[in-house]
């Protein structure tokens, strides 16, 4: 239900510096080859013949509900021997445009959910609505957030809810890198609001909806058990991130693209270079390990975690999938791939694109 607008440079330059943080040593990987995995069980495939699948949230039955960002439409995967996939509504107002369109989607914790959170490009904005869910159809949206900065390229799109019962986003920079240091723009972010658009009272700026600053463009958002968010992050020609977001810090966009050791910024804990090595865009988490699908590195990675360290990310190997947009963890502990070979920039394979079930021992 707000609008915002940039403020100026000088003013979130200088609250950036008085920012205090913790810089988190990161672990780095080039031109990693894949290798046997060794905490996978199987893969099966879910579903086939979807259009530019992007967002993945999932109900409390096991069933889940995928967006399509180039046809603006949510369908419903009820997983089993004959997959089925139905269309349970548009999204009224997503434009594709370039990256943008129907992106990320979010499912409030609960046991009967009633309403579907949807995160999308319009004709002037990036916005996020919630639109009513009876179980079978969704309903009219409401607007939650209007005035996200647009373009053809960088704007972010994921959503999940926090333990906290709070709703976080993520933003691009629109190919505009000083926004992601402007306090008073939504660009650049990881934002953090109430389910209906309201500031938490806890949170790190007066007056803002602000979690983190200093993105290029998240498109990654995850939760581990013990509350910490986790973030991926697409670098611009050299170093891409995996980054551990506590409240208020700054993460160095653009002055910074991967682990600088710069006061008043925040390290990433594990990072890929070049960025031909992944460019990634979705991450979960699933025991002692974040799992980070990559799109121009076709792989998914397996990150340890220990504390606020991350180990090496070693490539797993599964299969010729071509470009993976998102992954997620399943109720019953699986992880759910999204392939992303529709979308115009990638080689399309018979059958795409799909969701791929990938089951951990």
């Amino acid at each position: 239900m707000r609008r915002y607008t940039a403020g100026t440079w000088a003013r979130l330059t200088a609250t950036a510096l008085l920012l205090a943080l913790v810089v988190i040593a990161p672990t780095s990987i080039s031109n990693a080859q894949p290798r046997p995995p060794e905490r996978v069980r199987g893969t099966e495939t879910i579903a086939t013949g979807l259009t530019s699948p992007w967002g993945l949230a999932f109900l409390p039955d096991g069933t889940a509900l995928v967006s399509e960002r180039d046809t603006g439409l949510i369908k419903r995967i009820r997983p089993g021997a004959a997959a089925v996939v139905r269309t349970v509504g548009p999204v009224p107002g997503a434009t594709p445009y370039g990256e943008g369109g129907l992106l990320g989607i979010a499912v409030p914790p609960g046991p009967k959910p009633r309403w579907v959170y949807a995160y999308f490009t319009s004709a002037t904005d990036n916005r996020i609505v919630r639109m009513p869910w009876d179980g079978r159809r969704l309903g009219a949206p409401r607007l939650v957030l209007a005035g996200i900065p647009r373009a053809q390229f960088h704007n972010g799109g994921r959503l999940v809810f926090g333990p906290d019962g709070m709703l976080y986003a993520s933003t691009g920079d629109t190919t505009n890198g000083t926004l992601s240091q402007d306090v008073g723009s939504l660009g650049g972010k990881v934002l953090r609001m109430t389910p209906t658009g309201g500031r938490p009272k806890d949170n790190p700026f007066p007056r803002s909806l602000v979690w983190t600053l200093g993105h290029r463009n998240v498109q990654g958002l995850a939760f581990d058990l013990a509350g910490r968010l986790f973030a991926t992050e697409f670098g611009q020609k050299t170093v891409d991130e995996l980054n551990l977001l506590r409240p208020g810090r700054n993460y160095g966009w653009p002055m910074h693209e991967g682990a600088a050791g710069a006061a008043g910024f925040v390290d990433p804990i594990a990072q890929w270079t070049p960025t031909s090595t992944a460019s990634p865009s979705g991450v979960a988490i699933a025991g002692s390990a974040a799992y980070v699908a990559t799109l121009a590195g076709q792989r998914l990675f397996r990150v340890p975690l220990s504390g606020r360290l991350a180990g090496t990310p070693v490539a797993m190997n599964l299969g010729d999938l071509g470009r993976i947009r998102t992954v997620s963890t399943a109720p019953d502990g699986s992880l759910w791939l999204m392939t992303s070979n529709t979308d115009g920039r990638g080689q399309v394979r018979a059958g795409d694109d799909r969701i791929v079930r990938l089951t951990l021992r």
